[in-house]
């Protein structure tokens, strides 16, 4: 009888250590004081009083992935800015809570592992983690022949921070009253990917190069692609300022379905005559007969960011995030409410 390896039965470790070879200079550049130890140890260790925060520091954690997304880098080969997504997106996830981002895993599981994808994935996860001044602490990259399909492949990030409780945006602090300013988004960022492709590629039959009016002579690659933004650079001089009393990230649900997360007694008026939807989400909507109820809470349709304000507050915090090369502008109010978005113009 033959003897059987591992990857025979399709696990190739030595294909696992390649990858991680070709990204632990990029994971070492991505490490902050608090981290202890060097890439490949069992568990990341952490510190976080070398951070700054001391006694009182409440812990915020997220996980998440990038969806389907993953289809169309796949579909294009482009793998690194994926990784940019997920960090991003779950960097803001918790700095709607007033937190500081200290440290991110990843997770990569794969029928076939191709070093080269898997590398590009971990190396945009860590560039990003460095841009933004958090640690690729650890992950795991999991080869599983027979549970994923050739070439398929799936990305998960889990991110830890911490926020001072007296600095904690809990929703204690939205109030009836308040002005509520944007920050606008890069595309689709992480969301609303499973219709995007169904419009883009079933009902419009459009090609990776394709380049449709409204896009502006970008291609339908570049824009699905566009990596999401982080919003941590840019909204933290407010932060540090107290200037923010709330802010809700622009994911999966749309407005409606974020900002209601940082209401209690009031409601959101949003003004849609505010702004003017980029042409990526006209052409989705128009493309797709989409209705425009259902395009608001399948898609950001521009507002990657939306942040409640004290009025006396409002121009000092656009001047802030005019500093920061943002263009921020007054999307709408907060009313005594129940919790409700509601939407006029």
């Amino acid at each position: 009888m033959d003897s059987l390896s591992y990857k025979d039965a399709g696990v190739d470790i030595d294909a696992q250590d390649e990858a991680l070879a070709r990204s632990k200079e990029a994971i070492r550049a991505s490490f902050t004081p608090g981290v202890l130890g060097d890439v490949g140890a069992f568990g990341g260790l952490f510190d976080m009083a070398k951070m700054g925060f001391g006694e009182g520091a409440i812990l915020v954690s997220s996980a998440d992935g990038v969806g389907t997304k993953l289809d169309v880098a796949k579909r294009a080969g482009i793998h690194d800015t994926v990784g940019r997504d997920l960090v991003n997106h779950c960097i803001n996830d918790i700095l709607v809570q007033g937190a500081r981002p200290l440290f991110f895993m990843d997770y990569v599981g794969t029928g076939k592992l191709d070093p080269v994808v898997v590398s590009d994935l971990i190396r945009g996860c860590a560039e990003a983690c460095r841009e933004s001044g958090l640690a690729l602490l650890g992950g795991e990259t999991a080869e599983m022949p027979g549970l994923y399909a050739e070439g398929d492949f799936d990305l998960v990030g889990f991110i830890v921070g911490a926020v001072q409780r007296e600095r904690l945006l809990d929703g204690s602090k939205v109030a009836a009253g308040q002005t509520l300013l944007a920050l606008p988004s890069a595309g689709l960022h992480t969301n609303g990917y499973s219709l995007a492709r169904k419009v883009c590629f079933e009902r419009l039959g459009l090609a990776l190069d394709a380049k449709p009016e409204e896009l502006g002579g970008k291609t339908i690659t570049e824009a699905l692609l566009a990596p999401h933004l982080s919003y941590l650079g840019a909204m933290w001089p407010l932060l540090d300022e107290g200037l923010v009393t709330g802010m809700a990230h622009i994911t999966g649900g749309g407005l409606p379905g974020n900002v209601n997360r940082m209401l209690t007694d009031t409601d959101a008026i949003i003004d849609r005559s505010t702004w003017e939807v980029p042409g990526l989400f006209r052409l989705l909507v128009e493309g797709g007969g989409i209705e425009r109820e259902e395009s608001f809470r399948a898609f950001n349709m521009g507002v990657g960011l939306v942040i409640a304000v004290a009025p006396e507050d409002a121009e000092r915090a656009a001047e802030l995030l005019r500093a920061s090369g943002q263009a921020p502008w007054t999307i709408g109010r907060l009313v005594a409410g129940t919790g409700d978005v509601r939407f006029e113009g």
